[in-house]
């Protein structure tokens, strides 16, 4: 298993847009940095073109961490496919992957947000087979040095070699999903790792979906190949009753924020409570009963974080929509091979 934090960079602290934008990529690249000093395995910036967030440019941002760590994977969480070029992207990760000496990946998805699409140009009309067409190009590229292909929605190539090459072969995509069977399906039988962003509800619910992803690709022939990733909101604190009252705030309103955009009911405590009840497992002392997540754990590294870092006063009351950035660090990912298919997720 391996653990990290995803940022989607979010340009305001608890004081709203207090902090200048060059502050903060400034202190996120020392977040990166600590937590690669701590032993994290992975951290992931998103891709947003709004007022809100600062990560419109990933790969950049994932550059100048690479510059400063040493063990630490460095991914996007995710790359909206859709409305980027495939070359481009193969491109700036390629060179990523460089820089990081072997430590970069990348995750695609369609974009939650539909910003990205009027911007640079396209249709939303062109939602699905924009993310097919362009995923399929991707994958042709990592596998091709050469590459021929034409499609729909991007001039064709005829032969063209793209470069720089990554040092890893092959170099590891994730697929992003949500909440469509399609698209799970779709991972499993390119035996593509997948992604699972749950921004709300119980992760026991996602299990007949990756039943699915799992089904699909052992027809497909890559059961040996698949992989499952969750990412998720995470707060860290001494117990769990602690880390829900911290966070609620918070985290109400930053998912009502975004529900009204989405059509979605404002967000209740008894939602984040059912939440917080999912984390049961069992106890194998007590047949039937289960046991709470301890966070006590992570305290040591709580304590030691740079002072901007530390000060309790500076959880956001808007905070990122789904990972944290000031005042602890949240397990976000938890990547398991095929053989944890025992876990809910």
């Amino acid at each position: 298993m391996q653990v990290g934090i995803d940022s989607f960079a979010a340009a305001y602290t608890d004081t709203s847009l207090a902090v200048s934008p060059s502050d903060r990529l400034r202190e996120m690249l020392e977040e990166i940095e600590y937590a690669d000093k701590i032993g994290l395995d992975v951290y992931g910036i998103g891709e947003h073109h709004r007022k809100d967030y600062l990560d419109s440019a990933p790969a950049i941002i994932l550059g100048a961490a690479a510059a400063r760590t040493h063990r630490i994977r460095l991914t996007s969480a995710v790359t909206v496919l859709s409305a980027a070029d495939p070359v481009r992207v193969f491109q700036n990760f390629a060179t990523l992957d460089l820089l990081s000496q072997g430590r970069a990946e990348m995750v695609v998805g369609r974009g939650s947000f539909i910003e990205a699409f009027p911007l640079f140009g396209y249709r939303l009309e062109d939602y699905d087979s924009l993310f097919a067409e362009k995923l399929e190009l991707l994958l042709k590229i990592r596998d091709n040095e050469h590459v021929r292909w034409s499609g729909e929605h991007r001039p064709a190539l005829t032969g063209q070699g793209v470069y720089p090459r990554p040092i890893q072969n092959p170099f590891p995509i994730w697929v992003r999903v949500g909440g469509t069977p399609q698209s799970f399906a779709r991972a499993g039988v390119l035996g593509l790792p997948l992604m699972v962003a749950i921004i709300g509800g119980e992760t026991r619910r996602f299990r007949p979906l990756l039943d699915l992803y799992h089904e699909a690709g052992r027809r497909a022939g890559h059961s040996t190949r698949l992989k499952v990733g969750m990412h998720s909101l995470g707060y860290v604190a001494d117990t769990t009753k602690e880390a829900a009252d911290d966070f609620y705030p918070g985290y109400a309103k930053a998912v009502t924020d975004v529900g009204r955009e989405r059509g979605w009911p404002a967000v209740t405590p008894c939602q984040l409570r059912r939440t917080t009840r999912s984390t049961r497992r069992p106890n194998p002392r007590r047949p039937g009963r289960g046991s709470r997540e301890n966070y006590s754990a992570q305290q040591g590294a709580r304590r030691h974080l740079p002072h901007h870092l530390s000060n309790e006063r500076s959880i956001p009351t808007s905070c990122e929509t789904h990972a944290s950035y000031r005042t602890d660090w949240h397990p976000s990912i938890a990547r398991t091979s095929r053989a944890a298919r025992g876990r809910p997720w």
